[in-house]
């Protein structure tokens, strides 16, 4: 399978060559990626990692990098000779980790799972131990680090019911890449009872929670909540509408109900994040398309004016905070089949929630939150619009809802701790010392 697997591999990536090549011209910051990717890595990371063998942390992009902050943070606590490195997939992955962990040594694009490639930073890194955040699976990979005896451990692991089927499809394999893992340490039973479908074995498998529960880089003072809504012209308007990672057929039904809200509450702001920041433009378009005056964060220079009631948040790494200032929240993905985002980091601020029908990628963190009644369930743009102005009239469902949002996040506080507990395991199974 795997010979199946490298050809496949190869096939896909001499297909994007174009793509590469246009990249490589006009996109900033992209021949870096590739060259690392390739397997050359900054002279700054040699540099730290001479002679010291590290814990390399792999996660793919922004949700699983905010799973990985406290991880690390953690094992720089418990371990503090330990270097850490850790590797991504996507560009915004790569931002937001240098935004918020910025106790690892390294961040590094992770390298085409090819086998030479693959070889040669393992070659170079030497790693002690590899931790995967969530279900990062690749074959060459992992199949290259167990020939190494490197001991490989899933940390905050989950499986969405979409990975579940398209592993089930190639379950054989699943399995033999699995048989590669030493530990287990998942975010739920149902996680722990999919991850042993697919073939790992039971005595592997530890649920130590979610570590999303745990996250404190989103984390706003009081005073440093007044400085973002001074900062962003915000002052004492109410209500304040965030909308976080939206997809294109959400935003729609955001603006719709926006100007719903305007029209019973004229100094209401909305805060507008889509999920692909490069769509900033095109939402502020949509905006002004439904009348609404908007502005992109990337553009501000000043307080917004009062006039322009919309601010598209472009950058990365900020929503966490901003959530913050939000009187309600929706968080998308989910009008739309996508399959949901993450809603721990505005039940971490104590807000009331919004989601769409589509939550299937986190159903148990939103069958939580909902049987607690801190996330509400829309079906459409009616009932986002009717839910919302009930919300802006109801303040205490709104601060009841919030409560409840906080209580969820601090009794389900310490996956963390869990996870790098195991990692201690792993370290005395296998005498390593970091």
């Amino acid at each position: 399978m795997y010979w199946v697997y490298n050809i496949l591999l190869i096939i896909y990536w001499i297909g994007l060559i174009p793509v590469i090549l246009y990249r490589l011209a006009f996109e900033e910051g992209f021949y870096e990626r590739i060259r690392q990717s390739a397997g050359l890595m900054p002279d700054s990371l040699m540099r730290k990692i001479e002679g010291r063998r590290a814990i390399w942390v792999h996660a793919a992009s922004v949700g699983e990098i905010v799973a990985t902050s406290p991880i690390v943070k953690d094992i720089k606590k418990k371990f503090p000779e330990a270097v850490v490195v850790v590797s991504v997939v996507t560009a915004t992955g790569h931002a937001m980790a240098h935004r918020i962990i910025p106790e690892a040594e390294g961040i590094i694009f992770f390298p085409l799972d090819l086998p030479f490639l693959t070889q040669r930073i393992l070659d170079i890194i030497k790693p002690i131990t590899i931790l995967l955040v969530e279900t990062e699976i690749w074959p060459n990979f992992l199949r290259i680090a167990e020939k190494e005896k490197i001991p490989v451990m899933m940390v905050n692991g989950r499986i969405s019911d979409r990975s579940m089927k398209r592993y089930m499809m190639i379950r054989s394999f699943t399995k033999e890449m699995l048989a590669s893992i030493q530990y287990f340490c998942m975010q739920s039973k149902l996680d722990a009872e999919y991850i042993q479908v697919l073939g790992a074995a039971k005595e592997r498998i530890t649920v130590t929670g979610n570590t999303k529960y745990d996250q404190t880089y989103a984390q706003v003072t009081e005073e440093e909540k007044r400085q973002l809504q001074d900062e962003f012209g915000f002052g004492r308007n109410h209500p304040i509408i965030v909308a976080g990672s939206t997809h294109r057929g959400e935003e729609e039904a955001v603006l719709t109900a926006f100007n719903e809200i305007l029209k019973a509450y004229p100094e209401a702001r909305l805060l507008i994040a889509p999920r692909e920041i490069m769509r900033g433009n095109d939402v502020k378009a949509l905006a002004e398309k439904n009348g609404l005056r908007a502005i992109c964060r990337s553009t501000m220079t000043g307080p917004v004016h009062v006039k322009t009631p919309v601010v598209v948040l472009d950058t990365i790494g900020e929503l966490g905070r901003l959530y913050s200032l939000g009187d309600i929240i929706f968080v998308g993905g989910s009008l739309v089949k996508t399959g949901g985002h993450n809603i721990l980091e505005p039940a971490a601020h104590g807000k009331p929630i919004l989601v769409g029908p589509h939550m299937f990628n986190f159903k148990e963190i939103y069958s939580l939150l909902s049987s607690r009644h801190a996330c509400l369930m829309v079906k459409d743009t009616k009932e986002l619009v009717d839910t919302m102005l009930l919300l802006c009239r109801d303040k205490e469902l709104r601060d009841t809802m919030g409560q409840n949002c906080l209580d969820i996040v601090h009794e389900n506080r310490g996956a963390t701790q869990r996870n790098t507990e195991e990692l201690r395991k792993l370290f005395e199974s296998h005498q390593i010392i970091p």
